[in-house]
């Protein structure tokens, strides 16, 4: 049960976020994500791990908006272009989960050193070569390939 209430505090935010993009309403949102996270300790044995837990969650959450709509005939008043629209929320939900991700790997970079942070930066968000890093930082392209690798492994450590 302690681990539950860790996962609830991990993610009831990027649960809530999710929901509060498909439903646009908070009151909702806050109320389906609560039911998101009684229906996952029912069903917490049918995590197999093939995806991420976010990903899981969000799809309880997915599923439990569209019982929602359907309990009060909400998809029966949606035209064809909104219906277009939750397609388009499919990847807002791959997106938002994204960028949680991305936001925590920032984070977790802030204990590297100047350098390491440096070559990370330039490789993740610049999507530079490491020959390109290199050049930058006046390095070679082995020296940048191995702070990044070096950097990685450190950012392993801080979970």
């Amino acid at each position: 049960m302690q681990d539950m209430e860790q996962i609830y505090k991990q993610y009831m935010d990027t649960v809530n976020k999710y929901l509060f993009c498909l439903t646009r309403n908070n009151d909702i949102s806050e109320e389906l994500t609560q039911e998101t996270f009684y229906k996952a300790v029912k069903k917490i044995d049918t995590y197999k791990g093939e995806c991420k837990m976010s990903v899981w969650l969000c799809q309880i959450a997915k599923n439990l908006w569209y019982d929602y709509c359907r309990k009060n005939k909400r998809l029966e008043n949606i035209k064809e272009e909104d219906l277009l629209d939750v397609q388009a929320l499919n990847t807002l939900e791959e997106q938002i989960i994204l960028n949680d991700e991305r936001n925590s790997l920032y984070k977790k970079m802030q204990s590297l050193n100047e350098k390491t942070r440096e070559v990370m930066y330039l490789r993740i968000t610049g999507e530079l070569s490491f020959k390109e890093i290199g050049i930058i930082l006046n390095k070679t392209e082995n020296w940048a390939r191995v702070t990044f690798y070096r950097g990685k492994n450190q950012l392993k450590e801080v979970d």
